[in-house]
């Protein structure tokens, strides 16, 4: 049975009013009813029932059309960055900028720079080649351009600005060997993965090992063997994000070299030392590399919130700063692609901008607070243990998810969070529901972890009338069967007509919410 067909199953009938003559607002309650039939059938005949939570509210009337469970506390999965991407919008704004400085801990005498090279992050997600590449050579080149040869001290990459582990909450130790699981650090390079080759030796031998760009930020044990013949089999693991990375089995003499992408267990010696591999290929010398965590053996001192502050008598000296792109930019990789880095990386962000304190601590408990004080979520219902959702030991209530829906709709901020939504029918939205009534008129984030499954956002109705939804699953023994379950309920809504929606009434092709106007097909207008 296809996917469509089994969507219109699991919907039955889209019931509608009959043709009795009634008054308008009887017509409504009829029209209303019909659909909470019609979205009860869903569910029960979903087998999901018990384990979801379900709350739909209309942005126009303000009325509540479907409650099923709509305070229970469930794991989000990847519709937490929803809350992420809001409060980094209300605390830092759409076109806050990370920097990321190059400083120099001592004098450069005769082309030699006496101290260290100091490669100092606040947290930019952006210095891969998503963004564009580039940006560690332009570093090295400010070197040539000032004359320097040699550097005496450490290429030192210091990622003291954030604190605290790079991981989240309850995230398992199997996550250490995902790319969508790397960790966070105030110094980051291509978003914390790394490539590793692997490339035969002589027959007998390990095989060569090489970590690109920069080969440090990741222990290797290397057990593997090159082999005269035969297939080549490599099994590339790690048992935690603490421990050294195992290459196992066997490399054909003559087989090419084998590629892997890793997640690096130092971020901030990783990228350090790709900096030393472009200032070493500019004929500079380097002594050697390391990397600093902890702000007590940072080579900086009182560093204020959004620069540090060069209080080493004038020993400190800034040779070059990059910028990054607007924050904005972030956020839309963060929805769109559910990119769980650079979530992490923003909510650490808010933490250290809106509290002083950059640990995933201090970033969850911002959002809490910005939950709890500005949202008005119920405490109850609402518990974080990181940034992107991937922890399972998050709890939001779909009630949660439409305070925020309906909080960000009246917000100054609207217009750029509803960007970062994915939408159906877009290239770089939704790819479901299609050639359904609700296509191009879903906004919405999705949500997977293991037996979790989450939809949220908003649909526009048939008559032109904006519902915000949300659909959180747990327990799920399929997803692609929770997800089905969520496209029946938004495919139901998209259906959903009934007479005089009080704000769309003077003009079918626009809704309002809260004073800005959506076009049904492209969004802000």
């Amino acid at each position: 049975m296809s996917e469509f067909a089994w969507i219109v199953l699991l919907m039955g009938s889209l019931g509608l009013p009959g043709n009795s003559p009634v008054r308008p607002e009887e017509t409504i309650d009829a029209t209303r009813a019909t659909l909470q039939q019609d979205l009860a059938g869903i569910l029960s005949r979903s087998r999901l029932k018990e384990a979801a939570g379900v709350l739909i509210v209309s942005l126009d009337r303000g009325d509540t059309l479907f409650v099923h469970n709509p305070d229970l506390p469930l794991a989000p999965a990847s519709n937490l960055k929803l809350f992420t991407t809001l409060a980094a919008l209300y605390y830092l704004g759409p076109a806050f900028r990370y920097s990321t400085y190059l400083l120099a801990t001592g004098p450069v005498r005769d082309g030699v720079l006496e101290g260290d090279l100091v490669l100092y992050g606040t947290g930019d997600p952006t210095l891969s080649d998503r963004f564009g590449a580039g940006v560690l050579d332009a570093l090295a080149d400010t070197l040539v351009s000032q004359g320097i040869r040699e550097i005496r001290g450490s290429v030192v990459g210091d990622a003291s600005y954030f604190g605290g582990p790079g991981i989240g909450g309850g995230w398992q130790d199997k996550y250490s060997n995902a790319l969508y699981a790397a960790p966070a650090s105030a110094l980051s390079l291509s978003e914390n993965i790394a490539a590793l080759e692997i490339r035969p030796a002589a027959v007998g031998g390990r095989p060569v090992v090489r970590i690109a760009p920069g080969g440090y930020g990741i222990d290797v044990v290397n057990r593997a063997t090159t082999v005269a013949q035969g297939r080549t089999r490599v099994s590339v693991r790690r048992s935690g994000y603490e421990s050294p990375l195992t290459i196992a089995g066997q490399v054909s003499r003559s087989a090419g070299s084998v590629r892997y992408s890793v997640p690096v267990s130092d971020p901030a010696l990783y990228a350090a030392s790709a900096l030393r591999e472009s200032i070493e290929s500019r004929a500079i010398r380097v002594t050697d590399v390391k990397s600093v965590q902890d702000p007590g053996s940072s080579p900086l001192s009182g560093r204020s919130l959004f620069a540090p502050a060069l209080g080493l008598g004038g020993r400190v000296s800034v040779l070059a700063i990059h910028t990054s792109p607007p924050l904005l930019d972030v956020l839309e990789v963060v929805n769109k692609r559910s990119n769980n880095f650079m979530a992490e990386q923003v909510v650490r962000t808010i933490g250290r901008v809106a509290s002083g304190d950059g640990s995933l601590v201090g970033g969850t408990r911002v959002v809490e607070a910005f939950a709890y004080q500005v949202l008005g979520v119920d405490s109850a219902s609402f518990r974080i243990f990181d940034g992107s959702g991937l922890s399972p030991l998050n709890r939001v209530s779909p009630s949660a998810f439409v305070k925020l829906l309906e909080f960000a709709a009246q917000h100054s901020g609207w217009e750029a969070f509803w960007s970062t939504l994915p939408q159906t029918g877009s290239p770089d939205g939704l790819r479901r529901m299609l050639g359904t009534e609700a296509q191009g008129r879903v906004r919405a984030k999705t949500g997977t972890i293991n037996q979790v499954s989450a939809l949220s956002g908003y649909v526009q109705a048939r008559n032109g009338e904006w519902l915000v939804f949300s659909i959180v699953n747990n327990h799920a023994p399929n997803s692609s069967r929770a997800k089905r379950v969520e496209d029946a309920i938004v495919i139901r809504l998209a259906h959903f007509e009934r007479d005089n929606p009080t704000s769309v009434g003077t003009d079918p092709q626009a809704a309002v919410l809260g004073g800005v106007r959506l076009d049904s097909q492209s969004g802000i207008r």
